[in-house]
């Protein structure tokens, strides 16, 4: 009798023991499914915020209550495991309709948060570049009511002046970036790429330093968007300046009006001698009038030879050149027909 109640015992911890193996191996094969299978997650995805200190288990409570996430105690049990639920960077993460939870993690623990574009176009100024910045409620802003003076010295920039010193372009930025970080880097960008394109300038140009190249692509920048005349353009102001002619630029008188500039050039205007008005000002004016980009920048370095020294705007965006005042004032009463001033240079 012993020896049948130690066989029965044998036999049923065995029994118990396959049958404990094979829930085991069974709750195993179910997490596994689990930690493969697509999130309940909506087409267009969803952003979330992992700020410092927020715990993997608040996350996935606050997923599982929005019905996005299934056994979310198991994910977490799962994850502290394996360890991973210290490895968790924070930042904000886009969730796309194909994540597993297996895949969630991996991307928790990535650091690849989420990235937005801000441009900064071609032919702003620097205030209207801040302002771009200071309507994201995403970027801190850190430079709201100082002067171009305070503002320049905080991005260390090597260049004499604020306006002009960003180079237009899209950056990239995570949420909670300064405004400062964002105008370093663009700040930057311009000086690397005004140095590449000083390095291979044209002989002969009546340019001192980079910061006047600079300046005289600012100003083709405003003259023109049409990139396939832009180095016509320069070489008319260049042309211009080597005669000791005035550059009679309207954005120029247009930049020195300041908040007086209604969308209209009167004579009145041109007469009225300020730092930018290069109607009455001999040479360039102090400072760049805009953002100018590097196809600006490249025409003030490599002008187009030719014989022009006119150019008026055909009311299209692009311009008509003339050699002479006589062909130049022709083409103004054809293309413009009023005496405003505006795109007549």
């Amino acid at each position: 009798m012993a020896l049948i109640s130690v066989r029965k015992f044998l036999t049923m911890t065995l029994v118990l023991g396959l049958l404990g193996l094979l829930l085991a191996a069974g709750s195993l094969l179910a997490l596994r499914h689990y930690l493969d299978t697509p999130m309940a997650l909506p087409k267009e995805g969803v952003i979330v915020d992992i700020e410092p200190g927020r715990s993997l288990q608040q996350l996935t409570r606050e997923l599982a209550a929005e019905d996005v996430l299934a056994w979310p105690r198991a994910m977490v049990l799962w994850a502290r495991w394996h360890g991973y639920d210290r490895r968790v960077r924070s930042g904000e993460y886009a969730l796309t309709a194909d994540l597993t939870p297996r895949t969630l993690m991996d991307l928790l623990m990535s650091g690849r948060v989420v990235q937005y574009p801000v441009t900064l176009v071609e032919g702003w100024t620097v205030r209207q570049a801040l302002e771009s910045l200071w309507q994201r409620d995403n970027i801190r802003a850190t430079l709201a009511n100082q002067s171009d003076e305070a503002i320049h010295a905080a991005l260390q920039s090597s260049l004499p002046a604020l306006e002009g010193s960003l180079f237009p372009d899209t950056y990239f930025y995570t949420k909670g970036t300064t405004d400062l970080a964002i105008l370093r880097r663009a700040s930057q960008r311009l000086e690397q790429v005004l140095a590449e394109e000083w390095q291979q300038r044209a002989a002969g140009l009546p340019y001192e330093s980079p910061w006047q190249a600079l300046i005289m692509a600012s100003i083709i920048e405003r003259e023109s968007g049409y990139q396939a005349e832009k180095q016509d353009i320069a070489g008319v102001f260049v042309r211009r300046l080597q005669a000791g002619m005035r550059l009679q630029s309207d954005p120029t008188v247009i930049y020195g009006m300041g908040e007086r500039y209604e969308g209209v050039i009167y004579r009145s205007d041109l007469n009225t001698t300020t730092a930018y008005n290069t109607y009455r000002i001999n040479g360039l004016p102090p400072t760049p009038i805009a953002l100018a980009g590097r196809d600006s920048i490249h025409a003030s370095l490599q002008p187009r030879a030719g014989t022009a020294l006119y150019f008026v705007s055909r009311g299209d965006g692009s311009h008509q050149f003339s050699d002479t005042l006589k062909e130049h004032n022709a083409a103004v009463q054809r293309y413009l027909r009023n005496d405003t001033g505006n795109g007549n240079n």
